[in-house]
């Protein structure tokens, strides 16, 4: 006897069942990311992009700044080293100059000193001797004068002797005696005295000059001198 059906009544399966479910859960999944925006997931990698850039970005800047002062760096040190070897060879320059200066001077000096002495003869220390150097004396300051008028002066006043005083007349009662070869008075030495001889009216060579400086202001030369004067 067959069963009855109750009105209505499905006949689907459990195998139709499990189908019609799965294909339900499928559907509502599939609903489900529809219903996404469809922006979302490219707003979540744009705003990571950004972020990935930036640091990449940052990284680079960053390198390229430590090299830049790297370089610098390099540059300063070498800028350095070069302006430490210019001035140590401009000091060196100058110490060399500065010594061949000193040098030089003194070779000149040296040259000077040996010329000057090849230019003073040397005289004997004899009247003959005395008249020559006064003369060499005079020809230098200006002062005129012969040989021949000198040793005529000198015979007369001295007759040669450095050491003659004259203690007898006008000026030795004064308190000033004439002394020397030419009998010279101490004012009169001391106001014709040359500089370079010395002072010292005894002395024949200064006594001789200042004679002849005194003679060539009152008369012209010991030249034109023929008596006491």
């Amino acid at each position: 006897m067959s069963a009855s059906r109750t009105p209505g009544h499905s006949r689907l399966t459990k195998a139709h069942k499990l189908s019609i479910a799965g294909v339900a859960t499928l559907s509502a999944a599939a609903v489900a990311f529809s219903l996404v925006p469809a922006d979302a997931a490219e707003a979540e990698t744009i705003s990571a992009a950004p972020v990935a850039w930036s640091q990449a970005v940052n990284g680079t800047q960053t390198k390229a700044l430590y090299g830049h002062l790297s370089t610098q760096q390099v540059i300063a040190n070498a800028n350095a080293k070069a302006a430490a070897v210019a001035a140590k060879a401009k000091a060196d320059a100058d110490a060399k100059a500065k010594a061949e200066a000193a040098a030089k001077k003194a070779r000149e000096q040296k040259a000077a000193a040996s010329r000057s002495a090849a230019r003073t003869p040397v005289f004997a220390n004899n009247l003959d001797g005395w008249i020559k150097e006064a003369l060499f004396i005079m020809k230098k300051e200006g002062i005129p004068g012969t040989y021949a008028g000198i040793h005529k002066n000198i015979m007369r006043e001295s007759s040669g002797n450095p050491m003659a005083i004259n203690n007898w007349d006008i000026n030795a009662q004064n308190g000033i005696p004439s002394k020397g070869l030419l009998q010279v008075i101490l004012p009169t030495f001391k106001a014709y005295h040359v500089k370079g001889t010395k002072f010292d009216q005894y002395d024949p060579v200064a006594n001789i000059v200042a004679a002849c400086n005194y003679a060539a202001d009152r008369y012209g030369s010991m030249d034109n001198v023929n008596s006491a004067y």
